[in-house]
């Protein structure tokens, strides 16, 4: 077992946690949580043993093998089947003694070796190889070629397959979701749950850890403390900790008030509107665990849009790919303000593909595509992050972008992203991966889009910085599509799914807890009932295709209305609650203040007057888009 006694850490001057007891008992699977920096990283160097600790005890057992991703990786020519082999480290000793014994002709130890073969399944190395890698995302042709024909993002996985085919006692894993689409983090969850050693898991993606591990060993203010059970469990445990202490309640307070006052207008006909049942829902939710959040560093939110088109784009019988090779083909796709959209389709399907094409990155190569003069796209990509300037600060950044910012302006809003301080001038270069993510993100949110693309945005960033990206996205008025391994983000932000398959993009007629079991019916060839309706004729699916953008055009002024009206709403409720609270001083009812307190009152009736009508009308329109 690993057993930590009153452990203390440091990194340089730098104090990670102290007086740390607690123990991790063989074949036990726990995440590792806490913000960027606290020393996750650092207590996987201490049991790795590259750490020792400054103070306090840590012990594993002498016998363990222990397996993790390796961060650095020589490009040769070895075939990635065999690298990926060579992470059972026994199984090349064994084979590198059995081709000596052979050598020799030494009957006996050729004999030993071939026993301890059986015993460690060394004859079907390479098929468990070819189902790591096959999970993973590579096909049969990628396994036999050269590390060097790969590149960095498939290295990792190539990185992550021999940490995985090593026979582990422990398998320590920092982030191993970052460079996997959704398919592959479906596979290695799945993975996870059957391997029998015992695991350490740092990672941000909250249904990964929901779904593989049993107990949280959550890092914060320079100590570790156990929890029993997975992230939720986690969440709603510290949650009521940190109620009971008043802890920072006032913020959770802000958090849910916006929410509160929509529920109070509409509870007692909740029943008659999903946006209300909604927020109820959602309330509930974020009353048991927005304490658990309080310390967070993120505070930002979308501004609404300078302009709402009533239809953003529309693309008939498209086709687009790269030079003479066709990825997608026969897309009819339209889009008006406030659809929320995730795409699924399996490692290489054209997720990434179609993203660019909205983004205006790609080009059609047949069919038709019309942009609204005022669409204005906000567009998240890994390469977004790549093209930072490294020699430039984040503020320079910022005053590039806009000019006429102050400077308070400007670290006021980078603020907001936890960029503060001497941070605001150090060179983007030295940014983290995460750092880097959250920058590009607050120059996105800047510009004010109404159609915002987000494709894998919460590669490297922390689970704090994952939440406030969720409740800024559902605040958003205008439309999102999102390409995303985290499905809590797709589940939390996409009213709708679209699936990319067999180079065609279709409606996906579930949600996204369905999509592991399409997944398993893909892979093994069987279809069911919505399978065979997708797959009807081209010209019966364009035709659909076309009557449902028709529908959604005709629904863009009711859209838009609605969003007017709420709008309105909302300020009455304001006009309301300052009347209330003024008609509440005992001296508007005094006798020189008769005038007023007619005029006041006055002004509540035609208040209430209003703020009727207008809910009515919001009533009545929700219904109508509902049916």
């Amino acid at each position: 077992m690993l057993k930590f006694t009153n452990l203390a850490l440091r990194r340089g001057a730098q104090l990670l946690f102290e007086g740390v007891n607690f123990t991790i008992h063989p074949g036990q699977k726990t995440g590792l949580t806490g913000a960027n920096g606290c020393g996750k990283s650092s207590l996987f160097s201490l049991i790795r043993g590259d750490l020792s600790a400054d103070s306090g005890d840590f012990s594993k057992p002498s016998q363990w093998q222990i397996a993790e991703v390796a961060q650095e990786t020589q490009l040769t020519a070895q075939k990635a089947i065999n690298f990926v082999i060579d992470g059972d480290a026994e199984l090349r000793q064994v084979q590198h003694r059995l081709s000596q014994a052979e050598q020799s002709h030494d009957a006996n130890i050729i004999a030993s070796c071939h026993v301890r073969l059986e015993e460690i399944d060394g004859y079907h190395a390479y098929s468990r190889a070819a189902k790591l890698l096959s999970g993973l995302g590579f096909n049969d042709h990628d396994i036999e070629n050269s590390l060097a024909a790969f590149s960095g993002g498939w290295i990792m996985r190539l990185n992550l397959a021999r940490a995985l085919m090593c026979r582990s006692d422990l398998l320590l894993l920092d982030e191993p979701t970052n460079h996997l689409d959704l398919d592959a983090v479906i596979w290695l969850e799945q993975w996870l749950k059957h391997y029998r050693g015992t695991l350490l898991l740092i990672s941000h993606d909250r249904d990964f850890l929901d779904s593989v591990v049993g107990q949280i060993a959550h890092v914060e203010q320079q100590g570790i403390h156990l929890y029993t059970g997975n992230y939720s469990s986690f969440e709603r445990q510290r949650a009521e900790r940190l109620a009971q202490q008043q802890s920072g309640y006032v913020k959770q307070q802000q958090t849910i008030a916006h929410m509160q006052q929509f529920i109070d207008r509409f509870k007692a006909k909740a029943t008659k509107a999903k946006q209300a049942q909604s927020r109820m829902k959602a309330l509930e939710r974020m009353q048991l665990i927005a304490p658990a959040h309080i310390d967070s560093p993120f505070r930002f939110e979308f501004k609404p849009p300078r302009t709402m088109p009533t239809s953003l784009l529309r693309i008939d019988d498209g086709s687009v790919g790269y030079g003479e090779i066709t990825v997608l083909q026969n897309i009819n796709f339209s889009l008006i303000p406030g659809e929320r959209i995730g795409l699924l389709g399996l490692n290489g399907a054209g997720k990434s593909t179609f993203i660019k094409l909205l983004a205006a990155e790609l080009n059609l190569q047949s069919g038709q595509f019309n942009r609204s003069k005022d669409l204005k796209v906000g567009y998240f990509a890994q390469h977004q992050v790549e093209q930072l300037d490294a020699d430039a600060s984040a503020f320079l950044t910022m005053q590039r972008l806009d000019d006429k910012l102050s400077e308070r302006q400007i670290r006021t809003y980078l603020g907001g992203f936890n960029f503060s301080n001497d941070k605001v001038l150090q060179k983007v270069g030295s940014f983290s991966g995460g750092e880097k993510a959250r920058l590009v993100l607050a120059l996105i949110i800047w510009q004010n889009p109404n159609l915002i693309l987000l494709d894998e945005p919460t590669n490297h960033l922390d689970l704090e910085m994952r939440l406030a990206l969720n409740q800024a996205l559902q605040g958003f008025e205008g439309s999102v599509i999102l390409v995303s391994h985290d499905r809590h983000l797709l589940r939390s932000v996409s009213d709708d799914l679209w699936l990319i398959d067999d180079g065609a993009l279709t409606r996906f007629n579930d949600d996204i807890d369905a999509y592991p079991r399409w997944l398993a019916n893909k892979k093994s060839g069987k279809v069911n009932s919505e399978q065979l309706l997708e797959s009807r004729s081209t010209n019966s699916r364009k035709e659909d295709k076309q009557n449902k953008a028709e529908q959604r055009k005709l629904q863009a002024p009711q859209i838009k209305r609605l969003k007017r009206i709420e709008r309105a709403i909302e300020k009455l409720s304001q006009q309301k609650k300052a009347l209330e609270t003024s008609l509440a001083q005992p001296s508007i009812y005094q006798a020189d203040n008769k005038s007023e307190l007619t005029e006041m009152l006055t002004q509540q009736a035609i208040v209430h007057k209003d703020l009727q009508q207008l809910e009515e009308e919001w009533f009545e329109l929700s219904e109508a888009l509902e049916n």
